[in-house]
């Protein structure tokens, strides 16, 4: 028996798509730098940064040696000196060895603070947005299963919360996705929502098993492993809740490929008891299945 071909992700398993883009022209940085700027890692962020900051600096630094000799007790012609005047003006130090000579000096000292408190509030305000940002903290099981439960075979997969706090009002999307061919030939993507045992729980707060009970009305009816691979078929989980702590909505999603469906598997216990007999979350076997 053949092994079965592996085919490239349309989703990733964070959720995001896996899909090239032709013919999209590019945006560079300038056309959407505020976008770049919260998405990028924390550092390619400091590198941008540290870098716009060290290059205001070096023009303003040239600038003054352009003027000639106006910064007092600095070397005559010497960048390093200007370099570091404009950097205690920038950041409004002021040691006093360093002094601006003049109206053209003065004005362009002008021109740098102003540029450096601008650039401070446009710096503080983006790392503001950055660390702001919620996180729901949920912990997706790294495969799903397919086994009976209450007589039916059901698609099972579970989430847990990461931290102490609680989620409200928590709710769970979840979507088949598969490519079909319709009646006229045409090759098409669709989605198709997945009825839930429980797609909703009024407090989230340790784990929670998703079931898709897979019975006639399933869009997984009759599916099995091969016919998944050969529809190019992944799940997307949605989840959507209120964090007690941030007092924000927050949304965390997964994708599973046909490839992590284990058919006949379940999920191992992760409930256990202490010696004081109170019950714990075993978060080691999370993702252990047994067949």
């Amino acid at each position: 028996m053949k092994p079965p071909v592996s085919r490239p992700r349309i989703l990733n398993p964070d959720g995001s798509s896996n899909i090239a883009r032709l013919g999209l022209e590019k945006r560079g940085w300038l056309d959407d730098h505020y976008h770049h700027l919260l998405t990028v890692s924390w550092p390619g962020f400091f590198a941008v940064i540290a870098g716009l900051y060290l290059m205001a600096n070096a023009l303003f630094a040239l600038a003054y040696l352009a003027c000639g000799d106006v910064i007092e007790n600095a070397r005559p012609g010497s960048f390093t000196d200007a370099f570091f005047f404009s950097v205690q003006t920038m950041a409004t130090i002021g040691y006093g060895k360093l002094i601006p000579i003049g109206p053209l000096a003065n004005t362009q000292v002008t021109l740098e603070a102003l540029c450096g408190m601008l650039g401070l509030a446009v710096a503080a305000s983006l790392i503001y947005a950055r660390f702001t940002r919620p996180t729901a903290g949920v912990l997706f099981s790294s495969c799903t299963v397919v086994t009976e439960f209450e007589g039916k075979p059901t698609l099972m997969m579970r989430l847990a919360n990461l931290r102490v706090e609680q989620i409200i009002e928590a709710d769970v999307h979840l979507v088949l996705v598969r490519s079909e061919i319709s009646q006229e030939g045409m090759l098409f993507r669709r989605f198709h929502d997945l009825q839930l045992t429980r797609s909703h729980s009024p407090i989230f707060s340790l784990s929670w098993t998703i079931m898709h009970p897979i019975d006639h009305h399933s869009p997984l009816y009759g599916e099995t492993a091969e016919t998944l691979r050969h529809s190019h078929s992944e799940l997307l989980v949605l989840f959507t809740g209120h964090h007690e702590a941030f007092a924000q909505d927050v949304h965390a999603r997964h994708a599973y490929s046909c490839d992590e469906i284990i058919w006949g598997g379940r999920f191992v216990d992760v409930f256990t008891t202490l010696p004081d007999g109170r019950r714990a979350l075993d978060l080691t076997k999370f993702h252990e299945i047994a067949q």
